[in-house]
C-alpha cells in the first residue's frame, strides 16, 4: 500500500515524522537552545539519539496512545565525536523505515561513518543530519555521509540562523554551497510531503514558532 510520509522540521534536530495516524519524535531539545520557543508536540513515541538536554527533552512531547505503529525503527550506534566518544559519547542513528520509504535521523554525529556503520545504516529516502559543525561534523562531512548514504532528499540540521541555534555552530550556506548535484529547494514552511516521486534534492525548511 502506497503512503506518503510527513516529515516536519521543529528547529535545531528535533523532527515529527507522521503516516498511517502515527506520528514520532525525534530529538525534542529544552528551552536553553538560543532562539527557539518552547517545544509543545504531541506524539506517539519519541527516540533520542543521546541524552543531552538539546536533544532528549521528554517533557516537551505530549505522548497518546493509538493503534500499531507503521514504522519499523533500528538504531546504529556512532560517536558524538571524531575520537570514539571520549569527549561526548555516544551518539545513534535511528533509522526508520515505513511504506517502502527509509528515513535516516543523524541525532550529533560526529565523524564519517565506517564502512560497517555505512552498510548498517544501508541507503536512504530522507536524510536529517548535522550541517552546524563544533559538536558534531561539518558542512564538508555531512556532504561525505550524504554520498555514503546515497540520500535522496537532505534534510540540514542543527545549525544556527539568526538568533535561533547554538552560538558556536555553522550557518546551513556553507553546506548549501557544497550541493553538486543535489538541487537545492527552499520551502516556504516546515514541512515536507514524501512520495515515490520526490525528486533528489536537499530541502531546506522554514523554522515556524
Amino acid at each position: 500500500m502506497k503512503q506518503n510520509l510527513t516529515i516536519t522540521w521543529h528547529g535545531h534536530s528535533c523532527f515529527s515524522v507522521s503516516a498511517g495516524g502515527y506520528t514520532l519524535v525525534l530529538d525534542p531539545y529544552d528551552e536553553s537552545v538560543d532562539g527557539y520557543a518552547p517545544l509543545h508536540l504531541t506524539a506517539n513515541e519519541i527516540l533520542c539519539s543521546h541524552g543531552h538536554h538539546d536533544h532528549a527533552w521528554l517533557p516537551a512531547v505530549t505522548l497518546q496512545t493509538s493503534s500499531d505503529s507503521p514504522f519499523q525503527v533500528r538504531a546504529v550506534r556512532t560517536w558524538h565525536d571524531d575520537c570514539h566518544g571520549s569527549k561526548r559519547g555516544e551518539n545513534l542513528v535511528h533509522v526508520i523505515r515505513a511504506f517502502g520509504k527509509t528515513l535516516v535521523h543523524c541525532g550529533d554525529l560526529g565523524h564519517l561513518l565506517t564502512r560497517e556503520q555505512k552498510e548498517q545504516i544501508g541507503p536512504c529516502d530522507v536524510l536529517m543530519i548535522p550541517v552546524g559543525g563544533f559538536y558534531t561534523i561539518d558542512a564538508a562531512q555531512a556532504r561525505k555521509v550524504a554520498d555514503q548514504l546515497s540520500a535522496r532528499v537532505v534534510l540540514p540540521m542543527h545549525y544556527r540562523f539568526g538568533e535561533c541555534g547554538l552560538p558556536v555552530i555553522g550557518e546551513v550556506d556553507a553546506f548549501l554551497s557544497l550541493a553538486g548535484e543535489y538541487p537545492v529547494i527552499r520551502y516556504p514552511g516546515n514541512s515536507l510531503v514524501l512520495d515515490d516521486d520526490t525528486p533528489k534534492q536537499i530541502a531546506v525548511l522554514q523554522y515556524q514558532k
